[in-house]
């Protein structure tokens, strides 16, 4: 049995309804979900924080951190 875990339960994450502690029989079932709900939620929740996969075991943990701004526009001129 494998889980799929959000590490940290931000505001966001409380109020999509999402479920946490998701169960799969299988390892890959486990990682797309995570991989999918990872890409969902750094593309829809209020940017505020970055998702990312992590294997642990038989957990699939969904690591939360700060998303961090360089203050860079992409513009190309800032180097």
């Amino acid at each position: 049995m494998f889980t799929v875990t959000i590490e940290k339960e931000c505001g966001c994450f409380r109020k999509s309804g999402i479920e946490n502690n998701q169960k799969f029989d299988n390892k890959d079932d486990a990682l797309i979900k995570a991989m999918n709900l990872s890409k969902e939620m750094n593309q829809e929740f209020c940017q505020k924080h970055e998702f990312q996969v992590v294997e642990s075991g038989d957990s699939i943990v969904i690591k939360v951190d700060e998303r961090v701004k360089s203050g860079c526009c992409g513009g190309g001129h800032c180097g």
